[in-house]
């Protein structure tokens, strides 16, 4: 009787062992074909050209972004996937205006004109401009330090550098930002009359970068100007600072906010052969920065996410569950299409069992991060040899993305394609953020990396 247990085990783990390595060897080919069809059909780099180069930069509310919706629209009807629709969204609408100006002016009466750009969302300078003393802080926390009476009539200039010792660029960025997004608000209480940013950039260089900021509940006759100047000239700036503490600095910002405008995120999806009323999302943000053309922030995002349906479209995979591409309105200044997107799915008790976004940049994929139980981690981990071929190793615990943020009670996992960030804030927001800075390969390399994961996530679901 034992020895007939002994014979039943094993030959079970003889089969267990058999299919295992059938499915490894299925999944292997089946990675090799979405990354030839990615890397020598692909779609992508054509689509981000002419959003990059035919419509430019799409900042919420504008006729530029209005195109981008009109374009990916029907270029995703164009794929044959079952349905394409556009989802209602009202979104801010805030324009630069005229190109901001702004000179240092030394005790002699010398002016050296420095590159400044209005961050999204702040109110205007006064018609003929701002001009007073500075005072540099190093971070919010210092302006109770310094008090009212060494703050009031001035100008706060924040300068606290993106930290070059953290490898990962997302955690520097994370370690400086709230100086951009709360800066005005803050200092406008010690009695500020407009503050200055150093840009959220690791490079030095001459652009300055832009971003959201916000006021809070200043009220609207407290709201103070504000601007990011580039890391140069906040190097400059600093040091001609310490030099003469009483210079002044002159800057002329001329944006303007108006009321709510109608937009749209833009989906289109493959109905599932099994569970059609359970999806896996892929997307990024279609709006952008207007300073550039918003190629790495997130057209690239945009275009990995269409190509992703395409790709396995054209393999003739056929998915278990529906497949959904949407491309989110509004993620640089309000978050408005992924709080839209999440609403809808609620309203409709849409479940979700991958949500995976594109939103660090079309450069060379690394992995993935995952907001998930330590279960279906585990389960994605143990796919690691089938990545390894294509130099794809980071499988963590972390963020998913911004815009799929909003799905978390409605979603099993959340998951963030994680290309090499070492040079993205190099580009973040700013006027060089245009088509010629994204390699052709290393974009599809990210479109087939995330097909990749989204085969296997159907194939398997989750833990």
């Amino acid at each position: 009787m034992k020895n007939y247990s002994f014979i039943i085990s094993l030959c079970f783990l003889l089969v267990s062992s058999t299919l295992i390595s059938q499915n490894t060897s299925e999944d292997s080919l089946m990675l090799r074909k979405i990354f030839t069809k990615a890397l020598t059909e692909g779609k992508s780099y054509d689509w981000l050209d002419y959003l990059s180069n035919q419509i430019g930069s799409r900042l919420s509310g504008s006729l530029e972004a209005e195109n981008a919706v009109k374009y990916t629209e029907e270029e995703l009807k164009q794929l044959g996937v079952d349905k394409v629709w556009l989802q209602p969204v009202m979104v801010p609408k805030w324009t630069r205006g005229f190109k901001e100006y702004a000179y240092i002016e030394t005790l002699s009466g010398e002016t050296t004109v420095t590159d400044i750009c209005a961050l999204g969302g702040s109110v205007p300078t006064p018609n003929l401009g701002i001009k007073a003393e500075v005072v540099e802080v190093k971070g919010l926390e210092d302006l109770a330090m310094l008090g009212k009476d060494k703050i009031e009539g001035k100008i706060v200039f924040f300068n606290r550098p993106m930290d070059a010792s953290l490898i990962s660029t997302f955690e520097a960025y994370g370690g400086a930002v709230d100086q951009r997004s709360r800066g005005a608000a803050e200092a406008s209480k010690y009695g500020a009359v407009g503050v200055l940013v150093r840009s959220m950039n690791l490079r030095l260089d001459d652009f300055p970068h832009a971003g959201a900021m916000n006021y809070g509940d200043t009220p609207t006759n407290q709201r103070i100007p504000a601007a990011s100047i580039s890391t140069n000239g906040a190097e400059y700036l600093s040091n001609l600072l310490s030099l003469q503490p009483n210079l002044k600095f002159y800057y002329k910002l001329n944006c303007k906010t108006f009321d709510d405008v109608q937009s749209y995120n833009v989906i289109g999806e493959i109905t599932g052969s099994e569970q059609p009323d359970k999806y896996i999302v892929v997307g990024g943000h279609l709006d952008s920065w207007d300073l550039g053309d918003g190629s790495h922030d997130d057209g690239a995002g945009c275009v990995q996410s269409m190509e992703v349906l395409r790709i396995l479209k054209e393999i003739g995979y056929k998915p278990k569950h529906t497949l959904r591409v949407v491309l989110f309105m509004n993620e640089e200044n309000g978050l408005r299409g992924g709080l839209k997107y999440a609403e809808e799915a609620k309203r409709k008790n849409e479940k979700h069992l991958l949500a995976l976004e594109s939103d660090a940049g079309g450069f060379t994929p690394r992995g993935f991060s995952f907001e998930s139980n330590a279960a279906t981690l585990a389960q994605v981990r143990s796919w690691a040899p089938l990545f390894k071929p294509y130099n794809i190793h980071l499988f963590e615990k972390g963020h998913g993305g911004a815009d799929i943020g909003p799905l978390a009670e409605n979603a099993e996992v959340l998951a963030g394609l994680r290309p090499d960030s070492q040079r993205y804030f190099d580009y973040h927001h700013a006027a060089n953020d245009t088509f010629d800075a994204v390699n052709k390969r290393e974009l599809e390399l990210g479109a087939a990396s995330m097909a990749s994961l989204v085969y296997l996530f159907d194939k398997y679901g989750t833990k």
